[in-house]
């Protein structure tokens, strides 16, 4: 009875360090291997053999220097919209007693829940000289005119919109622990509200709000989407655009330009990375325990007004953009006689939208169950471990999704675009290529609310299967699944939301017959088919929010934060 478990011990510890092996090729395989190949393709040598030669022609080049001047003037821009916005919804939302804060905590965080390319549309349609709510209201530009968003500062302005809502969700955070006691004693000194906010609680929850708003700042250098629809129309180059066209020109002969061009987006989401670390970690500042603060001044008012603020960021884009699903063609008057359903029955009846829509759903599924079966083994060897491998497969993990996405999709194309060994086949050009990229983007979004439930597990109950004899997988399987299986469905739910409609990723990796809704999306607009990109834009939306709701039916067992439409 004494020596069995010693006995068991090499046995079990050898099925530990075979799962570690098997989890660090995966992450080798899907991330690391490309990611070294884009750094690789972008420090080669010169055509004169210059060390570097490649990289620095590339640097040293108008169009980098331009993509890098209009990937810096429309990010900081929308950060100061997303900083502005975000701040003064969270204070409002956390600060006043309200009686609608759930519904206008889902509505303020839409933007962030709705893809990039759809909002894009959506607003596009919401400024066009034919909208249909600004032109009946004569408020819609002249007709003939360029739409006012294709500009550097209707890119930003977008942008800070659709990024706004990281802000608020990093100082609403704060502001939940904000102690009550900090302002009681303000008020009983006779504090005006307004100063409190300002001098007070502001200044307490400034790290967040510089949290908030550097990852604003990574998401608006890596984002394509935007830029994409308002920028190349308008002639406004960043550097994703950029490397998009690169590649649709050159195809990979442009690897190891379009390779430097991602580095430089790499490094700027580095330095925003390391700055967030810095001021959550040395600037943030130590709140007194205590009771946190709870919200008694009502304000009828305000809360009004805040409902009209949050339609109009929301959902009023949204309403131009079914309405101009709804019209048989641009530049026919909305009203009860032009209002069909023709475009809803074209699009579906398109056997290319079917497909992307059917490719889409796939890659989303096989990618969350893959996700899933990957969280949840790494999860609970990182429980309470302390093995220098697990460490390190965490923050290559991260890497993918802190990045932008066309890093990662130009990784992916330099790794796969030769033959693989033994195989003898490239997997460019094939499904499998945007499997393995959906896989390396998206897997941080299944891991950390399963690593959440995991560290809130009893450890005595695998330490009693240990010693009982049970085996790994099925100490994993009967007694750590369980306890994690909401927040790994959360989490597969989180993915599929997020994978249906992605852009950035699909249009770099996409070939015929391989559609995915964003394409569809992107080259409809493009095409002309505007009411058309609409309807696929409208569908594939309510297919999202119907996800979000189905995500909160469950949200009760999974781990706080998990869903942040969520109190």
């Amino acid at each position: 009875m004494i020596r069995r478990p010693v006995m068991g011990r090499p046995h079990r510890l050898g099925g530990e360090h075979l799962l570690v092996s098997l989890l660090v090729l995966y992450v080798s395989f899907t991330t690391l291997w490309p990611l070294a190949r884009l750094f690789s393709a972008a420090f080669q040598p010169g055509e004169d053999g210059t060390p570097l030669g490649l990289m620095l022609t590339t640097l040293a080049s108008r169009s980098a220097l331009r993509a890098l001047s209009g990937t810096l003037q429309t990010a900081l821009l929308s950060v100061a919209v997303s900083t502005v916005i975000g701040v003064a919804l969270a204070f409002a939302v956390s600060l006043l007693k309200l009686r609608t804060r759930a519904a206008l905590t889902f509505l303020i965080l839409i933007p962030l829940i709705v893809p990039s390319q759809t909002m894009a549309l959506a607003w596009i349609e919401l400024f066009g000289a034919q909208s249909p709510i600004l032109k009946p209201l004569g408020l819609a530009p002249p007709p003939g005119s360029t739409n006012p968003l294709y500009s550097t500062g209707g890119i930003a302005l977008v942008m800070g919109i659709e990024h706004m809502p990281l802000v608020f969700i990093a100082v609403r955070a704060a502001l939940r622990a904000l102690p009550a006691d900090l302002v009681e004693a303000a008020r009983i000194l006779g504090i005006s509200p307004g100063r409190i906010g300002l001098g007070i609680v502001l200044p307490i929850v400034m790290p967040s709000v510089l949290a908030g708003s550097l990852i604003a700042f990574t998401a608006a250098i890596g984002n394509f989407g935007v830029p994409a629809l308002l920028g190349i129309p308008g002639r406004i180059s960043v550097l994703t655009t950029l490397i998009y066209q690169r590649l649709n020109g050159f195809g990979p002969a442009a690897a190891g330009q379009v390779a430097t061009l991602a580095l430089m987006l790499a490094a700027m989401a580095a330095l925003a990375i390391v700055l967030r670390n810095i001021v959550t970690t040395r600037i943030a500042v130590p709140l007194p325990a205590g009771t946190p603060f709870v919200p008694t001044r009502r304000a009828p008012v305000i809360e009004f007004l805040l409902w009209i603020v949050v339609l109009i960021l929301s959902l009023v884009p949204l309403a131009a953009l079914t309405m101009t699903a709804l019209l048989p063609a641009i530049g026919v008057a909305f009203g009860p006689d032009t209002i069909s359903l023709d475009q809803f029955r074209a699009v579906l009846d398109n056997p290319t939208v079917r497909r992307a829509f059917a490719n889409s759903l796939l890659l989303a599924v096989i990618t969350a169950a893959i996700s899933m079966l990957v969280a949840v083994p790494l999860a609970f060897l990182s429980q309470r471990r302390t093995n220098p491998v697990l460490r390190l497969l965490d923050f290559v993990i991260e890497g993918p999704w802190v990045v932008p996405g066309t890093v990662v999709a130009l990784g992916m194309i330099l790794a796969f675009l030769k033959p693989l060994p033994l195989i003898g086949l490239s997997l460019y050009g094939t499904m499998a290529i945007l499997v393995i990229a959906y896989l390396s983007r998206f897997l941080p979004l299944v891991l950390r609310p399963v690593a959440a439930a995991a560290q809130s597990a009893d450890p005595a109950l695998d330490e009693a299967a240990r010693i009982t004899g049970a085996g790994l997988n099925r100490r994993i399987l009967s007694i750590f699944l369980p306890g994690v299986l909401p927040a790994a469905a959360a989490g597969a739910i989180l993915v599929v939301m997020t994978a249906l409609n992605e852009l950035t990723l699909s249009t770099l990796l996409w070939s015929s017959g391989k559609e995915t809704i964003g394409v569809m999306i992107f080259a409809l607009q493009y095409e002309g088919n505007s009411t058309g990109a609409a309807a696929v834009a409208v569908l594939s939306t309510l297919l999202v929010l119907s996800l979000a709701g189905g995500a909160t039916l469950i949200g009760s067992s999974i781990p706080k934060g998990t869903l942040p439409w969520l109190e």
